[in-house]
């Protein structure tokens, strides 16, 4: 598996630097997680909804970072193909999650302020239970599916090239021939996901405005558009880091080792800011926070 080009004292802080940032977005993610279990007014459509982003962090984190470190250690850098697949599912789910629970917020946000009065009708806790149900049955069928079609291949190489298991990666270790329908299929989903979650938010987010612009009372607009921009600068955070992602690895001057952190952003950058963001904006929240 190939990791970081570093020297003795880089690895050293490399590693304090990667330990010290998946503690962070582990304890602040599981901090937010803890207040919404913990305080009854919290389970409500938005948090519990809210809870599924941040328990989807902690899985990216989780997936990405500890696997990363540990390679950084070793000399011998070789992954088991369990280990891999494990860590490949992992980042994938984790992904294609992200944008399924960010397209449910959308909805959620979009009922609660474009039809206040039957909001609790529709989005019952049941409700609420059987969309995020269908988010995870969605994502394992599409997620699982792409691994499906890699998995036929028999495999005829135990060194990843990249420093992270993905399924790109596993499918440079098959003995296939031809991976265009992997390669199409794997666009396709990719396409999926990112359309969702921005159809959903831009449909949604102009029903919401039209409908605050409407509202004569000031108070009530503020709150809703107040709302809505926390959602929107999280799912802004998701776009750019997948953005970065594509354009560091399109820049022949950029470092190589500046690549290879750049394309850990999708995880690293979402999984710490989201707490920051909920924490710091959202008034319910900040208030259960100790002063």
């Amino acid at each position: 598996m190939g990791s970081f080009d570093l020297n003795p004292e880089a690895v050293s802080v490399t590693l304090a630097l990667g330990i010290v940032i998946y503690l962070f977005a582990l304890c602040s993610n599981l901090l937010l997680l803890g207040i919404i279990a913990v305080h009854i007014h919290l389970h409500q459509p938005m948090y519990i909804l809210l809870f599924s982003l941040s328990f989807n962090d902690v899985i990216g984190a989780t997936a990405m970072i500890p696997p990363v470190l540990y390679n950084l250690m070793l000399e011998d850098r070789q992954t088991s193909f369990l280990a891999c697949l494990f860590q490949a599912f992992g980042l994938h789910w984790y992904g294609g999650a992200s944008y399924l629970i960010l397209s449910a917020m959308a909805l959620d946000r979009y009922i609660a302020i474009c039809h206040p009065l039957r909001y609790h009708a529709i989005m019952s806790k049941n409700a609420v239970t059987y969309l995020i149900m269908l988010c995870c049955i969605i994502n394992v069928l599409l997620v699982g599916s792409v691994f499906g079609l890699t998995l036929r291949f028999p495999f005829c190489s135990t060194n990843v090239p990249n420093f992270y298991c993905d399924n790109m990666s596993m499918l440079r270790m098959t003995c296939a021939k031809d991976i265009t329908l992997n390669s199409i299929y794997g666009l396709f989903i990719t396409g999926f996901y990112h359309g969702l979650g921005l159809v959903s938010i831009v449909f949604s987010y102009a029903f919401i405005l039209i409908a605050c612009f409407r509202n004569k009372e000031s108070d009530a607009r503020s709150k809703a558009l107040y709302t809505c921009a926390t959602h929107f600068l999280v799912f802004v955070v998701y776009e750019c880091s997948a953005v970065v992602v594509v354009l560091v690895y399109r820049i022949p001057q950029s470092p190589l080792n500046l690549k290879k952190f750049m394309a850990m952003s999708f995880v690293l950058f979402p999984s710490c800011l989201n707490p920051i963001i909920y924490g710091a904006k959202t008034k319910e929240i900040k208030q259960t926070l100790p002063q």
